[in-house]
């Protein structure tokens, strides 16, 4: 069972929807008992780390998300905002602490802005360093939505790149770990293919 953590940050029905299209049993869920229960979790989200924060707490996740995570291994896919809540910290409008089961920090892109919008918004090429989660995947080309992103403190951690102005983490791996900043939901095939492969990691998967 796909538990999908509903903790008031936008697009959850576009990405059980994603999920369901693939065959999987979902639920989406803000109640601890049911992150207990799971067998893999997904945090999606689209907004401020700040308000995405405050609403983990304010709906009790943060402990248990750490326990399934830390002690239990659990899988865990990050999607957007998701991915950038893994980390111990997150500076957007005020240095915030997040869930601090990967270690680094969440930031806004340095770029020119006149020749670099943001927010990045749109398809973009990712560069998988690994293919764990673009297995299958002839040309990765992705859509993101977002002014932040996630900074591993471990370069290794970084699954993929992504170049806007800059180069930085289109995904994360990290054991039982997972995060994607672009949306799979939104990115047609190849989304519903990161999905399906982030299903079909097994229990002998090391990072």
């Amino acid at each position: 069972m796909v538990v999908i953590i509903d903790y008031d940050v936008g697009n959850l029905f576009s990405v059980e929807n994603a999920f369901r299209t693939i065959g999987a049993s979902v639920v989406v869920s803000k109640h601890a008992d049911d992150i207990r229960r799971a067998d893999r979790l997904v945090l999606p989200g689209v907004g401020a780390f700040p308000d995405g924060m405050r609403n983990v707490e304010r709906f009790g996740l943060v402990e248990p998300l750490q326990h399934a995570v830390r002690e239990e291994k659990k899988f865990i896919l990050g999607i957007c905002l998701g991915m950038q809540l893994f980390a111990s910290f997150g500076e957007e409008h005020a240095v915030v602490k997040g869930l601090g089961i990967v270690p680094g920090r969440a930031r806004r892109f340095r770029v020119n802005e006149r020749m670099f919008p943001i927010p990045h918004v749109g398809w973009n090429d990712v560069k998988p360093r690994r293919d764990t989660l673009f297995q299958g995947i002839e040309h990765p080309i992705f859509y993101f939505v977002h002014s932040y992103y996630f900074v591993p403190d471990d370069p290794t951690t970084v699954a993929a790149d992504c170049e806007y102005g800059e180069t930085f983490a289109a995904a994360v791996e990290h054991d039982n770990i997972f995060g994607v900043q672009f949306h799979p939901e939104k990115s047609q095939q190849n989304g519903l293919k990161v999905l399906e492969n982030f299903l079909k990691v097994s229990a002998s998967h090391h990072a």
